[in-house]
C-alpha cells in the first residue's frame, strides 16, 4: 500500500515518470475491463485512452483514503458507459467510397487478426463465455468481470459499484448462474457441459 501511496504522491506532482509507471500498471486490467464492457477492441483501446486522460487530468483531487484501483475502474465503468450511450444516439455509418460514377461501395473493416486483443477469440469455448458475457444485463457483467476476469475482492468491488458486499455476492451468483444457462442454451458440444465450466474458464476468456 505504501507504494501506491508514494505512486499517488508522485502522480499529483505531475510526475511523468510516476505516470508512464501507472500507465504500466494499469493498462492490461483498464483495457480488459473496457473489452468485456464494450465488446470491440477499437472501443476498448479509445476508453483506455479516455481513462488515462481522466485520471491525469483527476488525480489531483484524488482522496487518499480511497483505492487507486477503485477510483481507476469506477473511471473505466463511466467512460464505458458514456460511450455505449453516445453510440446509442449516434449509430455509425457504414464506411463507403465513392467510384467514378457516383455509385458507393462499402469498404470492408481492416483485418484485426493481429490487434492487440486477448486470445480467447482464437478458442471455441473462450468464444461462448465472451458471447454469454454480452447477453447478461449491464449490471450482471460488470460484477462478473470485475470478479472473475479483473480479480477484484468483494470489498473492492463493492467499492467501485457503491454497493454492499452482500449485494455484490448475490448479484454475482445470479450472474453466474444466468451465464450458465446462457451456455447451455447455445446448444453447441462444449455449452452444453456449461455445469463444468469454472470460474477460472471465465477468467481466462477476458485475458
Amino acid at each position: 500500500m505504501k507504494s501506491v501511496d508514494q505512486l499517488v504522491a508522485r502522480l499529483q506532482k505531475g510526475d511523468d515518470a510516476a505516470f508512464e509507471e501507472f500507465v504500466s500498471q494499469y493498462e492490461k486490467s483498464i483495457y480488459h475491463l473496457a473489452l468485456r464492457q464494450l465488446g470491440n477492441t477499437h472501443d476498448a483501446q479509445d476508453a483506455a485512452q479516455e481513462v488515462f486522460l481522466r485520471v491525469y487530468r483527476g488525480i489531483r483531487h484524488f482522496r487518499e483514503d480511497a483505492r487507486l484501483s477503485t477510483w481507476v475502474y469506477q473511471i473505466t465503468l463511466n467512460v464505458c458507459v458514456d460511450m455505449t450511450r453516445k453510440k446509442a444516439r449516434h449509430p455509425e455509418a457504414a464506411l463507403v467510397q465513392t467510384d467514378g460514377d457516383g455509385g458507393e461501395t462499402e469498404l470492408e473493416m481492416p483485418d484485426e487478426s493481429y490487434a492487440p486483443e486477448p486470445l480467447y477469440e482464437r478458442t471455441e469455448l473462450r468464444e461462448e463465455i465472451a458471447g454469454a458475457l454480452e447477453k447478461l444485463s449491464p449490471e450482471h457483467r460488470k460484477v462478473v468481470v470485475l470478479r472473475d476476469i479483473t480479480g477484484l475482492s468483494y470489498e473492492e468491488i463493492a467499492g467501485v459499484l457503491q454497493l454492499s458486499e452482500g449485494t455484490v455476492k448475490s448479484r454475482l451468483f445470479r450472474a453466474r448462474d444466468k451465464l450458465a444457462a446462457i451456455l447451455r442454451d447455445g446448444g453447441n458440444k462444449s455449452a452444453r457441459k456449461a455445469s463444468k465450466i469454472s470460474n477460472a474458464d471465465i477468467g481466462r476468456a477476458g485475458r
